[in-house]
């Protein structure tokens, strides 16, 4: 039986307070707080009473106070992730896993109770003047941070020692320091026993300014918003104030906590018990020394601290369209922790990523996005500030070039052993499949790979072995010209769908003579009316499908992916693998893909870097290194999906 105050009490209401990750990827990652549904309920009875929006309902403030306090540790988690501005103030360089994002997934659960809490002081007599409030009184806020002094930091420090001893750590506290990395939305990861010592520190000032008759709206708010900015600051993981502020001022350490202070309790728990004041600390003797030194790394982005090194691979990725734009990691972590899908969510923010996509076009540069650790060697993904559609304008094709160069020489100068280049970024019409930075570049230290050999090596590796006849569209791109020339090896019957002969007798002519015979020219979805295994590098409408016979497999290498309309037949993914078991901090979903896979292209630059390989792989694909490529592959620890 578990311990009294350790559990939730709405956790048996599953999707109707939040969904789990783990019920459904493809379910919306976004609560819905039915428990609020009384709430709800009485600011519509007050507005229909009064005809308009009760802007006195102390119901409607309890809502609104909900959403801006929800929105604090949302802004500072947004902040924190935005690795292009805090990378290198970073006070832990471990990246959150998928395990601490589920064990989070309710972080707000504090916030629930804590609304809960105030529904019911809000309908009872307890406190006077709450019927008539002023919109400001300086003597309250007086009164509330003598309580807060006073009363709330002693009493949470006691508290939290004792929370730091047997039983009670293992019972209520232990589950919240599971946690290896903090993230704002850390603070709320916890046991309701946690919520309520943290509601009764949070509460009393308050209700003190209220019983003295001091109370006002504006110090509701405010005293709120103090608290939750404190505590979202502290686990950011992220210096903010400069080192030189407390040199100028020395009492201002004993005052103010930081990041740094924090994250040594979190993950030591040896001392740094306070608050907010670590005034408490140095009196009891459970200030840890090291507190101000690692603030000073941290904040300076030097030895000691958390900031990320230099990567040593690097997938050059692009964003996609507006939708997805949104699927970034320091957007919303219940969103880009689960494959990308298009919520109807979302639609109310399409304006604002639409406002954002204008601005990258104008006056924005390669940024890093995302980041992991695999086998001691940090793994980064950068995004070109372009969009899938503006590959395919010809006024925009220079610049996104000068992108992709401007990316290269700058991971070249960094450092970086390998960058392999992502979907559009490799166009063969752009750029060549990135031959031309590497013959622009001839003294480039690091290997530009576009992971295509990997890509096709697992497209090959998912046709069964019996098949005899394969057809495929997109014939004569790089993909399908090495899919077609390495079948054909194996004396399976390639039927090249492409209007062109010229380019298919170039293809023809590229393999054995003993094999071209298994290399044939169609140019009608007739051809393949009795072919059961097609692999479509172009896409195909529902009418060209419909010629495939019923029990086909559509192998894909097209972007984006068609839509599945026959139901008497199977439709792959895109090509790609699972990354090695053994790799630390992965945090996010690339693009579709689920947790912990990525496309072939990525994981074939992976390939390149773990292999040692001083070759570049550009242009057109090597026939001959696909069985090399792949067998290297598995060697690591990749796996296919």
């Amino acid at each position: 039986m578990a311990p009294p105050l350790s559990s939730w009490p709405w956790a048996s209401l599953g999707q109707y307070k939040a969904n789990d990750y783990s019920s459904s990827s493809s379910s919306i990652p976004f609560p819905c707080y039915v428990v609020f549904g009384p709430l709800v309920w009485k600011v519509v009875q007050e507005w229909r009473a009064q005809g308009a929006l009760p802007l006195g309902s102390w119901w409607l403030h309890l809502l609104v106070l909900f959403a801006v306090r929800g929105l604090t540790y949302q802004f500072w988690f947004t902040y924190g992730n935005m690795l292009f501005f805090t990378r290198r103030r970073r006070v832990v360089a471990d990246g959150v896993d998928f395990r601490q994002i589920d064990a989070e997934w309710d972080w707000d659960n504090f916030l629930l109770l804590q609304t809960l809490i105030g529904a019911t002081v809000v309908s009872s007599p307890l406190l006077p003047g709450l019927r008539h409030l002023c919109l400001w009184d300086p003597r309250g806020w007086a009164v509330a941070l003598l309580l807060h002094v006073g009363f709330s930091e002693p009493a949470f420090y006691l508290a939290h020692r004792a929370l730091h001893r047997a039983p009670l750590f293992a019972r209520y506290h232990a589950a919240h320091h599971s946690s290896g990395v903090t993230q704002p939305l850390t603070a709320g990861f916890g046991t309701p026993l946690e919520s309520l010592l943290l509601t009764l520190a949070m509460g009393v000032p308050l209700a003190g300014a209220f019983l003295a008759g001091h109370g006002s709206l504006g110090l509701v708010y405010g005293h709120a918003f103090v608290f939750d900015y404190l505590r979202a600051m502290g686990y950011s993981n992220v210096e903010i104030v400069s080192p030189r502020v407390f040199d100028a001022f020395p009492p201002l350490r004993y005052i103010l906590y930081t990041p740094s202070y924090l994250s040594l309790h979190h993950r030591e728990s040896r001392g740094n018990f306070c608050l907010f004041m670590p005034a408490l600390d140095a009196a009891f003797g459970t200030l840890d020394g090291r507190s101000w030194s690692l603030q000073r790394a941290a904040y300076d982005g030097a030895a000691g601290g958390g900031a990320l090194g230099t990567p040593e691979f690097v997938f050059l990725a692009h964003v996609v369209d507006i939708m997805s734009s949104m699927h970034v990691p320091f957007v919303l972590r219940s969103l880009s922790s689960t494959p990308f899908a298009n919520h109807f969510i979302l639609l109310p923010f399409w304006p604002v990523a639409f406002g954002f996509m204008l601005l990258m076009w104008c006056c924005s540069k390669t940024f890093v996005v995302s980041f992991y650790y695999l086998r001691g060697h940090l793994h980064q993904t950068w995004s070109v500030p372009r969009y899938g559609f503006q590959y395919f304008l010809p006024a925009a094709k220079k610049g996104i070039n000068h992108q992709i160069e401007l990316a290269i020489l700058r991971a070249d100068r960094m450092g970086v052993k390998v960058l392999s280049l992502a979907a559009l970024n490799k166009n063969e019409a752009l750029n060549g499949g990135g031959t031309l930075f590497v013959n622009k570049h001839p003294d480039l230290r690091l290997r530009v790979v576009h992971g295509n050999t990997l890509t096709a090596a697992v497209i090959l590796n998912e046709v069964p072995s019996n098949v005899r006849e394969v057809f495929i569209t997109g014939a004569t791109s790089k993909l399908g010209r090495a899919i077609a020339l390495y079948l054909c090896r194996k004396k399976i019957r390639v039927l090249m769908f492409t209007m062109s002969s010229e380019r298919f007798l170039k293809i023809q002519r590229e393999a054995p003579p003993e094999f071209q015979q298994y290399l044939v020219q169609v140019t009608k979805y007739q051809a393949a009316q009795n072919c059961k295994t097609w692999i479509v590098g172009k896409w195909l409408s529902p009418r060209e499908q419909r010629w495939a016979p019923p029990g086909t497999h559509f192998h894909q290498f097209v972007v984006p992916p068609i839509i599945g309309f026959r139901r008497d037949c199977t439709y792959g993914k895109l090509a790609a693998m699972r990354l090695p078991k053994d790799v630390r901090g992965l945090s996010s979903c690339e693009y579709t893909m689920e947790r912990g896979v990525v496309h072939a292209c990525h994981a074939g630059g992976v390939v390149h870097f773990l292999e040692g390989w001083d070759h570049h792989e550009v242009g057109a694909i090597d026939v001959d290194r696909i069985d090399v490529v792949w067998k290297a592959a598995l060697k690591h620890g990749l796996a296919p999906v």
